[in-house]
């Protein structure tokens, strides 16, 4: 699989560092200084708590667009591991989606936006079968057609295989988009422990915090222990994986939410795959391992470090541009 280069991104000269783009990408300056642009998005969100099935509750919101007589359609968006429904992206994204005339509707996974207390159950990047079916009830709960996703990080990773279980589940889903997902877990594991300290020491802080939430919310079980959470990322993954799942070994853990190789070959929804050759957090490298079919579409910029893609100061994204094109073609077409 070769993918296709993009050369329409050019950052200023300042911003081709991808730990630069990597930190701008959620920065809190960024929601600063674009935050006006989100107001209306956040405002006027009406907040679900949705049934997923097998007694899982997720908390997702819908905002409706007032710039068009009619929405172009339904966009849900997936933030990554340990953001939620106002992380500067996921919020950014909502906003021009809502600007182009597309209703927004955005999903907390379990455990994350302060949902801790939701569900007995910890958070894992298996949980699969809840998120297809909080889709489910997300077009079951809204009628406006066509319904698309776009998932950023490991929620790039759950919109694809969410888009493989799409048909057999029911859900019409018109097109996807994953930017910077995680392909091989195995290999991005590798890569943040070989990364710069900061992006192990940031993911690794976020994720004890919200290990720390979850345990005051069920303060009758023991989670974790002290020693685990002290641990590194593989460690405390390891645990994880053994305290509170069946896979029975990290591997086995890591290869149940990989899409590497040939497990999307059998993908029928168009789906669009943005990545960048210098992402910090997820190898472009694991695209060249990837059969995908013909409905595949990748793209792959020099510049934009993880879920960045930011053009100048005034720290907008040129991923926006690229999603709202791609669904552009759904609204014009006939």
């Amino acid at each position: 699989m070769t993918p296709t280069a993009d050369d329409d991104f050019r950052p200023s000269w300042w911003l081709r560092s991808p730990h630069v783009q990597s930190m701008l990408a959620s920065s809190s300056l960024r929601r600063r200084l674009r935050g006006a642009r989100t107001r209306r998005l956040e405002r006027e969100a009406e907040w679900v708590t949705l049934d997923c099935g097998d007694g899982v509750r997720l908390t997702g919101c819908r905002t409706v667009q007032n710039v068009a007589p009619k929405a172009h359609g339904l966009a849900v968006l997936f933030h990554g591991w340990e953001g939620s429904t106002r992380s500067a992206y996921l919020l950014q994204t909502g906003a021009r989606l809502l600007e182009e005339g597309w209703d927004v509707f955005r999903l907390n996974f379990r455990d994350h936006g302060d949902t801790h207390a939701l569900n007995p159950g910890i958070f894992h990047s298996c949980l699969i079968d809840e998120v297809v079916g909080a889709l489910g009830q997300v077009q079951q709960r809204y009628p406006t057609r066509p319904l698309v996703l776009v998932g950023f990080s490991l929620g790039g990773n759950f919109a694809l295989r969410a888009a493989l279980r799409a048909p057999g589940a029911g859900i019409d889903l018109a097109r996807v988009i994953a930017v910077c997902p995680v392909i091989d877990p195995h290999a991005g594991l590798f890569q943040l422990e070989h990364a710069p300290r900061m992006y192990h020491d940031y993911f690794m802080w976020k994720w004890r915090r919200s290990l720390r939430l979850k345990q005051r919310a069920f303060a009758g079980t023991e989670l974790f222990t002290r020693r685990d959470l002290r641990g590194t990322l593989r460690t405390l993954t390891e645990a994880l994986v053994l305290k509170h799942t069946d896979f029975g070994s990290l591997d086995n853990y890591l290869d149940g939410y990989s899409v590497a190789g040939d497990r999307l070959a059998e993908l029928r929804v168009p789906t669009s795959i943005l990545a960048t050759c210098d992402d910090p957090v997820c190898p472009a490298s694991d695209l060249a391992t990837m059969t995908l079919p013909s409905c595949v579409e990748v793209t792959l910029t020099r510049h934009g470090g993880h879920c960045g893609f930011i053009r100048d100061r005034h720290l907008g994204s040129w991923s926006e541009d690229y999603i709202a094109a791609r669904f552009a073609r759904l609204r014009d077409r006939p």
